[in-house]
């Protein structure tokens, strides 16, 4: 949004040739609660299990994948169980009583089918989650993970059982303590890494846990009564007390408190919350007790918003969990070759069955595409939550990951760069006609009448310098110049230059010349027909811009403007800002067509506006950046949203992409380096060394594989 050309005062200054911004709409950003159960938020039960990160892993939270259905309670459940029973499997096994030398001690009859019933039971009851995890797999056209695991154990038990039974070899080469120790290893990796996860994307949950469960409503004659929040309605007023929480979103009706926003916005400071102001649900009152009127409840509220975009974007496909997804599906038939392979290699090579399944099994246990799968989602889950908790919202991944390659940063001027409101720059105190505070002071008298954005600025000033204005009389605009007024019984006006020249009267200071010339709005102060003095006003510029724009440019990113205001006016806050470039004059139209032919240069260009009139120019560039949205979170023509109006937050945007990109790429390495030395070594290319992987070895390598990725993208907070 911007200002237009400033030709004069009261009337050729109506330069402002947009409307003040209205709330975006909301779009498509409702809370969808699929778990059979809402948070408050949605007007209904609080959620049991907010859905986490997309890719093999959403299945955490409910959506198909590895972990479909199963819980961590389940896994840890499973481990515990199977523990105990592998007790006896070990001290039943032939080749673990050799080793230990009390295979007589321990020898009785029937104490083979004792093994195979015990083996059995792990086999089925531990094996069953991977076994239902093939399913889901079938149904994705996706094998991985767990048909690999599948695979492993059932051929390590078909195996043991015909030994059993005397269909092949020898007792003393049943595989089953193999097999119960390779479960429940691969029960525990699950566990810790489902711990892991949960942690990296559990953000959701929390934000969901932020509404309290009750409010005190407030009817008239009735007092104030606790009522669950989902029972609220809009235009329902509740008490919040000191120390509480805001149940929804609403506007204060009486009462003055400070409000802790941090864990919605990001924003450290308490925030001043006065009659009128808006509060947000889930932000915790600090001080004073306020009644708020509600305004929004259910999937309208801020909070269900965020926790919709937030889910969205972590389930949205990456660019880099495709090639993860491709690389796991070709790790898995190459698993599987491998596997046969080693199989065939090593009985061609004269070793027993027994010792070329074990081999086998290793390889196919080993080179899971576990760490593969989760490579990228985890990252994507903590970056996203991450960003959510700095009141950043990613609305599109993929121009999230475009982040990283910006090189050139648009913004829109007014409401972005500047603070969309006149601010005093300048006093000028004519020869004779007192102190600029005299000056300013006059001057706001006639304006505290007027409710011109100049006149409110003005005053302001006025205000902050600690000066009290006389009381006007008579107050009275003239139409297109600026107002008059009576002060102390004098005829005090505050005109645009232009009306000095149609009056013929002469301002021999060449000040408030220069001033013009350098793009700022001036006013001359007429006191009894003679001029006093003039007053210098422009577009306040955030003290965040400048740094926002001298920390892109330590990231090697240039900072451009567009503006429908003037080139005097463009060039003035170019040059405070240090911009490398600006467009002044540019008509809402025009916008996309700028964005346009900056990318013609060969930039990688993102466009920050406000997300109302910028919305053409959002979608031109490779990344839209709405900012300072407010609660009014879902700006549908931007791909990220800021909730605060602070450009510095671009900087982090960006610094976040390029850290989650990072983050992508050692976990990728990692996984597909692990797997180039692990495969190999399980299928005994050192056995000549004397180092040889059992199944169990394998899962624990493969585990901690898995748990190193699920570390290494925490690590991004």
């Amino acid at each position: 949004m911007d200002m237009g050309e400033h030709k004069g005062m009261h009337g050729e200054h109506e330069g402002m040739d947009h409307e003040p911004p209205g709330p975006p709409g909301t779009g498509e950003a409702h809370a969808k609660h699929e778990a059979g159960q809402e948070h408050p938020a949605a007007g209904g039960p609080r959620e049991a299990h907010v859905k986490g990160g997309g890719g093999e892993h959403a299945g955490h939270a409910g959506t198909p994948g590895r972990h479909a259905g199963h819980s961590i309670a389940m896994f840890r459940n499973r481990f515990w169980v199977c523990l105990a029973v592998t007790a006896p499997i070990l001290l039943l096994s032939p080749s673990v009583q050799s080793v230990l030398n009390v295979d007589k001690a321990l020898a009785f009859s029937g104490d083979t089918y004792v093994l195979f019933a015990l083996s059995s039971f792990v086999f089925f009851y531990g094996g069953w989650p991977f076994f239902k995890g093939v399913v889901n797999e079938a149904r994705r056209r996706a094998p991985g993970m767990m048909t690999l695991v599948s695979l492993a154990i059932t051929v390590a038990y078909a195996y043991s059982t015909a030994v059993v039974f005397d269909l092949t070899g020898s007792i003393d080469m049943v595989l089953f303590w193999e097999l119960a120790t390779l479960i429940d290893i691969m029960l525990l990796g699950h566990w810790l890494e489902m711990r892991s996860v949960m942690g990296a994307s559990g953000a959701l949950e929390k934000l969901a846990q932020l509404l309290p469960g009750t409010a005190h409503l407030v009817r008239e004659g009735e007092g104030a009564r606790d009522v669950p929040v989902e029972e609220l309605e809009p235009g329902d007023v509740v008490l919040v007390k000191p120390g509480e929480k805001v149940p929804v979103d609403g506007t204060v009706l009486t009462g003055e408190t400070s409000v802790d926003e941090s864990m919605l916005t990001g924003e450290s400071n308490p925030v001043f919350k006065g009659k009128g102001a808006q509060v947000i649900g889930g932000s915790v009152n600090a001080e004073g007790a306020i009644e708020v009127a509600i305004d929004r409840t259910g999937a309208e509220t801020y909070l269900s918003q965020v926790i919709d975009m937030v889910r969205r974007a972590q389930e949205s496909r990456s660019r880099a969990q495709d090639l993860a997804d491709r690389a796991a599906l070709w790790l898995t038939v190459i698993a599987i070759a491998a596997g046969t392979a080693t199989l065939v290699f090593w009985l061609a090579l004269g070793k027993t069955f027994e010792y070329s399944i074990e081999r086998t099994v290793s390889v196919m246990v080993i080179a899971c595409p576990h760490a593969l799968g989760l490579a990228v989602p985890l990252v994507i889950a903590v970056s996203t939550a991450l960003a959510a908790g700095s009141g950043v919202l990613v609305r599109e991944r993929m121009g999230f990951e475009t982040a990283r390659l910006i090189d050139t940063v648009v913004f829109d001027k007014t409401g972005t760069l500047t603070e969309g409101r006149f601010g005093v720059t300048d006093v000028v105190a004519f020869e004779g006609a007192g102190t600029a505070d005299e000056v300013l002071v006059t001057a706001a008298a006639v304006e505290a009448s007027s409710e011109h954005p100049i006149a409110r600025g003005i005053v302001s000033e006025a205000q902050s310098r600690g000066l009290e204005p006389a009381k006007a009389q008579g107050f009275s605009a003239i139409p297109g110049r600026g107002a008059v007024a009576s002060v102390d019984g004098r005829e005090v006006m505050v005109v645009s230059p232009g009306y000095l020249e149609e009056k013929g009267i002469a301002a021999e200071d060449p000040r408030p010349a220069r001033l013009e010339a350098e793009g700022k709005t001036v006013v001359v102060v007429l006191v009894d027909g003679r001029p006093a003095g003039a007053v210098a006003v422009s577009d306040v510029v955030r003290p965040e811009s400048r740094e926002a724009i001298a920390r892109l440019r330590e990231l090697g990113v240039e900072s451009m403007m567009l503006t429908g205001d003037n080139e005097r006016v463009a060039s003035r806050v170019a040059g405070e800002l240090g911009l490398d470039d600006y467009f002044a004059e540019v008509l809402p139209h025009q916008k996309a067509e700028t964005i346009r032919g900056v990318k013609g240069r060969g930039k990688v260009v993102a466009m920050v506006g406000d997300g109302v009139n910028d919305a053409p120019a959002l979608v031109e560039a490779d990344i839209g950046i709405a900012i300072g949205a407010g609660t009014e979170v879902a700006v549908e023509s931007a791909d990220i949203v800021l909730v605060r109006n602070d450009p510095r937050d671009i900087v982090g945007v960006l610094g976040l992409s390029r850290s989650t990109y990072r983050k992508m790429v050692q976990n990728l390495v990692w996984a597909t380096g692990y797997n180039a030395f692990a495969i190999p070594a399980a299928a005994g290319v050192l056995a000549p060394l004397g180092i040889v992987l059992s199944p169990a070895l394998g899962a624990v390598f493969m585990s901690l594989s898995t748990i190193i990725v699920a570390i290494n993208a925490r690590l991004l907070k």
